[in-house]
């Protein structure tokens, strides 16, 4: 539930009200002393204030690190009385500094916001440290629009942030990514280029900023639906990502990347038919790479045998070729058991028995891999070595 503003309601006394002004003044009378209610009131407010930074330090204490929220009692009470300095003393920067410093620091967002905006109000001079605080709050907006499904506003909170503190990475990656999905390349390839003028090593923006160089060809739809997938994938949602990338193959088939991704991560969940569909569109775009072409035979491969019997086969075949046969030899009768129709595995369990000169064990399994692939004549010639014993 969103938390509500505490409404203050301050009582002036009659001497606030002007009542002096129906009497008649002597010619030369003293000043009026100042009146009493305007003294009590600035201690209201500064009680108010101290009992705020107070219960602030009680509530740092009380609640688990991170994990402030303004729904915990120390933290509304401290936003209470924050709330009571300010109604009491409402042109004091300080008094809305605090406030609008519960506000950040508890994630009430919009409240932050405003309670910002009324701080610069007061004081259009700030420092680095206060822009940068009110910065972390339109990211932070921003971040939940985009979630929420809402681009446009998103990237206005970005770009809020950037204009707050020109130097933040998030803001300016995001405004970067706001910009892409809506189809803004030239805006796009700007924001990320200053995103890594901020943080250089950053190989996702890196990734980015060439996606956004040629997103172009793929249009908005396909390249929002790559983006959101990427997020998906980071944030370790497998199903909902493999989803995003497929359906930004389906709405730009020349998407090399959105294919290749698909792949990968189909493979990672083992669904053999996905990677499949996906290293077959990309070997027939032009220049797959030598990887994708690896991939395209794994994924069929997986689809006739299994996915692990493959992975299996392939981690064995990597150590015979390291020159740990021992190591190759096992796991080559592993990938047998867990695929008995898999020709190549046997095939390979038979060599790796060859050369440690077990015959009776190579003839079996070069047996196996010639009666499920008779068209293989390496193997049938090593079955009548191994049978003769040489």
């Amino acid at each position: 539930m969103t938390p509500t503003r505490p409404t203050l309601i301050l009582t002036l006394t009659a001497a606030l009200l002007g009542h002096a002004s129906a009497q008649t003044e002597p010619a030369q009378s003293a000043p009026a002393p100042a009146p009493t209610s305007l003294l009590t009131q600035t201690q209201s407010a500064a009680q108010a204030a101290a009992e705020a930074r107070d219960l602030i330090l009680k509530a740092r204490s009380a609640y688990p690190k991170g994990s402030a929220n303004i729904d915990q009692t120390l933290w509304k009470q401290a936003a209470a009385a924050a709330e009571t300095a300010v109604s009491a003393a409402p042109g004091n920067p300080d008094y809305l500094k605090l406030r609008a410093q519960i506000y950040t620091e508890v994630g009430f967002w919009r409240q932050a916001e405003l309670a910002w905006n009324a701080y610069f109000r007061a004081a259009p001079a700030a420092g680095t440290a206060e822009s940068q605080q009110a910065a972390a709050v339109q990211y932070n907006l921003g971040y939940a629009a985009y979630t929420r499904n809402m681009p446009d506003q998103a990237a206005t909170f970005f770009a809020a942030c950037l204009q707050l503190d020109p130097n933040s990475v998030p803001c300016a990656t995001w405004a970067a990514r706001t910009a892409l999905e809506a189809g803004n390349y030239t805006q796009a390839q700007t924001l990320y280029a200053r995103a890594l003028t901020l943080n250089p090593a950053d190989k996702t923006l890196t990734y980015f900023q060439g996606l956004a160089q040629s997103a172009g060809r793929y249009g908005p739809a396909a390249t929002r639906a790559f983006s959101r997938a990427y997020g998906d994938r980071e944030a370790g949602r497998k199903t909902q990502a493999l989803a995003g990338f497929q359906e930004a193959a389906r709405s730009a088939p020349n998407f090399a990347e959105a294919q290749r991704e698909a792949g990968r991560l189909a493979l990672e969940l083992g669904n053999t038919q996905a990677a499949l569909d996906a290293y077959t569109a990309l070997n027939a775009l032009p220049n797959p790479t030598a990887a994708d072409r690896f991939n395209l035979t794994l994924a069929t491969e997986a689809q006739q045998y299994g996915l692990n019997a493959v992975q299996t086969y392939r981690a064995a075949y990597q150590k015979y070729t390291a020159g740990d046969k021992t190591a190759a030899e096992a796991g080559f009768l592993t990938a047998t058991q867990q695929s008995p129709t898999y020709a190549k595995a046997w095939a390979w369990l038979g060599r790796t028995r060859y050369e440690a000169k077990n015959y009776a064990g190579a003839a079996e399994a070069y047996t196996q891999a010639v009666t499920l692939d008779p068209t293989d004549r390496s193997s049938a010639y090593y079955l009548k070595l191994a049978q003769q014993g040489k």
